[in-house]
């Protein structure tokens, strides 16, 4: 991996969510659910949410990163699963923080396929091997990325964790 890291700061990160709402909204689409994919992904929802006026927001657990550059074999999704019934004939928008590999969000969006009128993602980063062509992308890098919100450690650690950055 390069050592070369692309640094998002919390300034960027706003103009960012403002820019990829403004690229939804000019899209003409309008989502009834944001399904938020925890954990990076809440602060991307979160601000798409109150810049496209979606009150109705949920959230999944996926887990897939143990590290640095390391996953697990498949990305799994943590109870409590939401209720796809909840989804029904609506218009759901994905968010998340950066589309890597795609799979997080490949499983997420196959979890929604054929239960909802339609399904469509936004993420802030997309880098080009990812299984999953965004419909919305702020900017498309090949770098790690530093968030703001991971860049730092946690200011407790938790016994067994491993730290995703």
């Amino acid at each position: 991996m390069s050592e070369v890291r692309e640094n998002l700061t919390y300034e960027a990160f706003g103009t960012a969510v403002r820019e990829l709402a403004q690229t939804i909204a000019d899209d003409g689409f309008e989502p009834d659910i944001i399904l938020s994919v925890a954990r990076g992904g809440v602060f991307v929802a979160g601000g798409l949410a109150y810049a496209l006026d979606c009150k109705n927001l949920h959230l999944v657990n996926v887990e897939f990163y143990t590290g640095v550059g390391t996953t697990l074999p498949m990305p799994v999704m943590l109870a409590p699963v939401p209720n796809v019934v909840d989804f029904s004939k609506k218009r759901v928008l994905i968010a998340d923080d950066v589309a890597d590999t795609g799979k997080t969000l490949k499983l997420i969006h196959d979890f929604c396929e054929g239960h909802v009128a339609d399904v469509r993602s936004a993420v802030i980063y997309e880098k080009p091997q990812s299984l999953v062509k965004c419909e919305y992308v702020w900017k498309h890098t090949d770098e790690w990325i530093n968030f703001p919100w991971s860049v730092l450690p946690p200011v407790v650690e938790r016994e067994g964790q491993v730290r995703d950055a």
